[in-house]
């Protein structure tokens, strides 16, 4: 820790406490995430253990950098790239007037950070905008805290259902299913893409997870059998009465033009199995027809 000056707290990671400071060696500006290891039999966590293995393999300019690990007795300090702030931030910063074209640039680059991290077999488990991280005056967006993420393999395993941050949480992991792939961060990035196009205000802002699903199928409409085989089978299936969508997406999101309504329906879909995935996303024409 000798090399690095001038520890400014920002804030609380997943697992540990967040400083800004000054590599003395370098003069740049870096973050510093901060264990601390209380117990000196548990050793390192197992969640920072993941995030140093996971963020080791991943080198993309949409995913936060790790530039150094360094391990003491009482702590584990992962030093990363510092960003200026993240999406929530940058949300409260613009006031909620963010131009459609900045919205399609941010968008996609968090596609662009997700199709790398699941080509390489990591799922991130807790998209929300405090761990999407802006710099260059919201011109670069990278994906950050790592903390949850799992690298999966196939056959997929069964994971925790008890992941991601229940507005960003999709239909399947909200009933409790542990068998999932990466379409459980495309309905996180869908919810995100939303977020962003009103200006930071939350698509599905639920108080708990009955209210959460409420809150999804008065907009989607409640999905049944025919459309979502085995729905009723997951285990913690709650009965929902059917609802009608009360209100569509382009009421919903009104900022967005008729190519981006129709990208956020192809991610926005209960079913996972029908959910698009981010190589496709970004492939579609809200991003090359520019209106």
């Amino acid at each position: 820790m000798q090399n690095y000056e001038g520890l400014q707290n920002i804030g609380q990671g997943t697992y540990g406490t967040v400083y800004r400071a000054t590599d003395k060696r370098t003069n740049q500006l870096v973050a510093l995430k901060v264990i601390k290891l209380d117990d000196e039999d548990e050793g390192v966590p197992s969640s920072a253990l993941r995030e140093i293995c996971l963020l080791k393999q991943l080198k993309h300019p949409n995913v936060v950098l790790l530039k150094d690990v360094i391990h003491s007795d009482q702590k584990l300090t992962l030093v990363f790239e510092c960003c200026e702030q993240d999406l929530k931030k940058y949300f409260d910063q613009n006031n909620g007037n963010i131009p459609n074209s900045q919205v399609r640039y941010l968008f996609q680059q968090l596609l662009r950070g997700l199709s790398y991290c699941h080509q390489h077999n990591v799922l991130h488990r807790d998209l929300k905008p405090h761990n999407l991280l802006i710099s260059g005056n919201g011109m670069l967006l990278k994906l950050a805290d790592f903390g949850l993420a799992r690298a999966f393999g196939i056959p997929v395993r069964c994971f925790s259902a008890e992941v991601v941050t229940l507005w960003y949480r999709p239909p399947d992991v909200l009933f409790g299913a542990k068998l999932y792939d990466t379409s459980i961060d495309m309905w996180s990035a869908g919810c995100i893409f939303a977020e962003i196009a009103n200006g930071g205000r939350p698509l599905f802002p639920g108080s708990d997870v009955e209210d959460q699903l409420k809150r999804i199928f008065r907009l989607l409409g409640t999905p049944n059998e025919s459309e979502w085989p085995a729905v009723t089978t997951l285990p913690d299936y709650i009965p929902i009465p059917p609802m009608l969508p009360s209100m569509s997406l382009v009421k919903a999101v009104p900022n967005l033009n008729s190519f981006g309504i129709d990208l956020l329906t192809s991610i926005l879909v209960c079913n996972p199995s029908k959910r698009m995935d981010a190589q496709t996303a970004l492939t579609h024409p809200y991003f090359t027809n520019i209106s």
